[in-house]
């Protein structure tokens, strides 16, 4: 018996398939200067998987992070953050193949608000489209 009703929820725009880079308890350079240096992640924000296998994250996706290096005030703080740089090689539609030299975060708010006033390095554009705070304050973005 076939499925009723629409196959797609209303207000997602389409989002290509990006090569998932980053997982639970991947150390990740913070880039920019909220205070925090390195985190790691604990969780994806809204991410669904199969039973038993950890969830990944990829540029532009949000993710919940513990600061392990930083400030004394922030460290061991539970926060949500945004990837936007990622090492492993991932395609765009168009064909070519972007991979960035580390991985990167930058601490946001729920609402992916950036508590840093500057973002260090290259921002993926994935990430710049998905999130229009991060690319106000990105000085490059690839």
């Amino acid at each position: 018996m076939a499925k009723r009703g629409p196959k797609v929820a209303a207000g997602i725009t389409y989002r290509p398939k990006i090569s998932l880079a980053v997982f639970p308890g991947s150390r990740i350079k913070c880039a920019d200067n909220s205070g925090a240096q390195e985190v790691a992640m604990i969780g994806v924000v809204g991410g669904k998987t199969r039973h038993r296998r950890l969830p990944g994250a990829s540029v532009g996706d949000m993710i919940i992070v513990s600061v392990r290096k930083g400030t004394p005030e922030l460290r061991k703080q539970i926060m949500r953050a945004i990837v936007v740089r990622q090492k492993k090689p991932f395609r765009r539609p168009r064909g070519q193949w972007v991979q960035f030299e580390d991985n990167a975060v930058v601490i946001v708010t729920e609402d992916g608000t950036p508590k840093g006033t500057e973002i260090r390095g290259p921002i993926a554009r994935e990430a710049a489209e998905r999130w229009p705070r991060l690319a106000a304050l990105a000085t490059l973005i690839v």
